[in-house]
C-alpha cells in the first residue's frame, strides 16, 4: 500500500484499536497528544512504555511492552528511534498474526522493519503522523492556516 490520500483514508478509517509504542504522561510530549487525539476521534489507545507499566492513560492500562496487550490491536504507532523499530515490528507481528498497520511517527524510519511488514500483509507508514494525516484528510486543518486539498462543507 502506497501513502496515497485514499489509503492514508482507509487505514485512519478503518482502525478501531492502537497500541501505541512510547507513549508519554507529559501532556506536552507529541505522544501524549497523538494518544488523546486519537482516543477524541473514537479509537482505543492501548500505551506501550516499560516506564508507566500498570499506570492509566485514556482509560487503559499502559503495558511494559507490546506481547503484554491481552486484546488484539488494529495499528502500532511508534514513537521511538528509527533504530528501535526493527524488534517492536518483529514483536508485533508474532503478537498479532492480522495486525492491520504498521505506523512510525514523524521522523521515524526503518526500511527493513517496514519490508517485513509489508511482506506478512501489513500496511506501513512511515514519517507520518495519524494525528495530522486524520486533521488533513478529515478537513479539520483549515483553521491552522493549512491548505488540505480536501473540499469540505464545515464551517
Amino acid at each position: 500500500m502506497t501513502d496515497s490520500d485514499e489509503n492514508l483514508r482507509e487505514i485512519l478509517r478503518r482502525t478501531k484499536t492502537v497500541a501505541l509504542v512510547g507513549i508519554s504522561a507529559n501532556p506536552v510530549r507529541p505522544s501524549y497528544f497523538v494518544a488523546r487525539y486519537l482516543k477524541l476521534k473514537g479509537m482505543r489507545v492501548i500505551g506501550v512504555n516499560p516506564g508507566l507499566a500498570g499506570q492509566s492513560l485514556f482509560g487503559e492500562t499502559v503495558h511494559a511492552d507490546l506481547t503484554s496487550i491481552p486484546e488484539d490491536v488494529d495499528m502500532v504507532d511508534i514513537f521511538r528511534r528509527s533504530d528501535a523499530v526493527g524488534p517492536i515490528v518483529d514483536e508485533a507481528l508474532a503478537r498479532w498474526p492480522r495486525l492491520q498497520t504498521v505506523w512510525m511517527q514523524i521522523g521515524v524510519i526503518n526500511q527493513p522493519a517496514a519490508e517485513v511488514a509489508k511482506a506478512r500483509g501489513v500496511d506501513v507508514v512511515q514519517n507520518r503522523c495519524p494525528k495530522i494525516e486524520y486533521q488533513r484528510l478529515f478537513g479539520e486543518l483549515r483553521m491552522g492556516g493549512f491548505n488540505t486539498g480536501v473540499i469540505s462543507s464545515k464551517l
